[in-house]
């Protein structure tokens, strides 16, 4: 399976927070910025939404991230979607790491306005 743009650039974040304190507490505070800055990438929320960064590296704490529910009944794939769908390939859904919803919303939006 391909690792998409968004994987990518989720792995990025996550990593940098790994390494650097300062980095990590600016995400924390200021999560847009911290990666527009790291990325380059202009992250695009919808109006009303909120970008929220939860430090889930306390090893005596296990979380849980209940994502949003997918509106199957108006769910419209884009044109590669369909042509993976179409070629025979796969299309996991992985948890365990879930870049969440708005995350890569923002991204795709961020990154088609570019």
């Amino acid at each position: 399976m391909e690792v998409t743009q968004e994987q990518k650039m989720y792995a990025q974040v996550v990593q940098k927070a790994w390494e650097d304190a300062e980095f990590k507490a600016h995400l924390m505070a200021n999560p847009i910025d911290a990666i527009e800055q790291l990325t380059g990438y202009t992250l695009n929320l919808s109006e009303g939404q909120k970008f929220v960064v939860a430090d889930q590296t306390d090893k005596s704490t296990i979380y849980l991230n209940i994502p949003q529910k997918i509106d199957a009944e108006n769910l419209e794939l884009t044109d590669e979607q369909l042509e993976m769908v179409a070629g025979g390939t796969d299309v996991l859904f992985w948890g365990g790491v879930t870049l969440g919803a708005a995350f890569a919303a923002a991204v795709i939006a961020g990154s088609q306005s570019k």
